[in-house]
């Protein structure tokens, strides 16, 4: 990888690669890291320092599962990821992963429990898949109409999608994600991204260009087959050995046993986005519009405890911190948002920091692209 950080081998909304070496040197080299709302992992994979303890959580048991699973099984995990775009396979396998209910139970009531398939088919299809919707369980019935507004797959639309045709999407067929991306010849990944668009059903289908011989994303990327694919796997794996993968509410790996107890503790906060703040809300599977109200209340609740050292991001004007933290802006990558048109939320991206974070070095460049809070 020549020095590049390792990336999650599947697109995701909300991502923070790009905020991730401003985070850490609000960190530092702590002895204890928690990430209630683990995501991609952008941040805890680009740590600049050696990894000590960290523990990690998500509520969506798909992926939780892919990084417990990737951290034990790697070989596994590669091998059923490894497959090439196909339609009918995509609505499928999505069927089959959102009816396992056994999987969902196991995952909640077993710690060391993991699938390699359930881990290697989710990221086989969320690297394909367009728009949200990706083993989020959906009940379709019936076709809709498309009408006169439908305008291929970046059409804008506002209106309830639940009652349309789950067999009639199709994968994502422009420059491709995660692992069906373009070839590369060292072991990397796709990383976040910016959110995709919210389409009907029957638009969806599969990302074409992430067949064998073609660009695509993640797994699906050319070149990523036998050999690349399990070195890029197994490096994620090599860096995940000793993380806990928790999957449950955020606050359960929030108690001072799990933060505090343990040392100075760095703590990142980066739960779904408000829906008043102009996020999408139909972005992830788990969703809930006070989380991001309930996160904020713990941060201030917690701030000036010496012993903790937190990020909470959001957008501007999200939230309503003391003057003791430091908000910093950053910029996202604009992603579908900016093919549309309609990626401003890319310059109102923020993240506060609590009092006792240390001053980035950096604070100059930042302190320019500071706004309001």
């Amino acid at each position: 990888m020549r020095g590049e950080p390792l990336k999650a081998p599947f697109p995701w909304f909300g991502g923070k690669s790009r905020a991730a070496s401003l985070i850490w040197e609000g960190f530092g080299d702590v002895p204890n890291y928690v990430e209630p709302f683990a995501g991609s992992l952008a941040v805890l994979l680009a740590r600049p320092t050696t990894p000590r303890v960290e523990t990690v959580n998500d509520l969506d048991h798909y992926v939780a599962n892919f990084w417990r699973a990737l951290s034990q099984a790697p070989e596994e995990v590669a091998r059923h990821a490894d497959n090439p775009v196909s339609e009918v396979e995509l609505h499928a396998w999505h069927r089959w992963l959102v009816a396992n209910g056994e999987f969902r139970t196991r995952m909640e009531k077993d710690p060391l429990h993991f699938d390699a398939l359930v881990a290697g088919r989710w990221v086989w299809g969320i690297s394909q898949w367009i728009g949200s919707g990706w083993c989020s369980a959906p009940q379709w019935k019936g076709r809709a109409h498309p009408g006169n507004g439908m305008r291929g797959i970046h059409g804008r639309r506002a209106r309830d999608h639940s009652k349309d045709v789950e067999y009639a999407k199709r994968p994502r067929l422009t420059t491709a994600n995660g692992v069906h991306r373009r070839r590369l010849q060292e072991p990397g990944g796709a990383g976040d991204g910016a959110a995709p668009p919210v389409l009907t059903p029957w638009q969806q289908k599969p990302d074409l260009a992430g067949s064998r011989g073609a660009a695509g994303r993640g797994v699906h990327a050319s070149g990523r087959r036998n050999q690349a694919l399990l070195e890029w796997m197994e490096q994620l794996a090599a860096r995940l050995r000793y993380v806990r993968v928790c999957c449950g509410d955020w606050k359960r790996v929030l108690t001072p046993a799990a933060t505090t107890q343990i040392g100075v503790t760095a703590v990142l906060l980066d739960p779904p986005y408000a829906h008043d703040a102009g996020r999408d809300p139909a972005l992830y599977a788990h969703d809930a519009a006070d989380v991001s109200r309930e996160v904020r209340e713990w941060a201030l609740a917690h701030g000036e405890d010496p012993k903790l050292r937190i990020a909470l991001c959001g957008y501007e004007g999200e939230h309503d911190m003391p003057p003791t933290w430091r908000c910093v802006a950053w910029k996202a990558a604009g992603g579908y948002s900016a093919a549309r048109g309609d990626g401003a939320n890319a310059e109102r991206e923020r993240v506060w920091f609590s009092p006792h974070c240390l001053r980035a070095r950096q604070a100059d460049l930042f302190e320019s692209r500071r706004a309001t809070p």
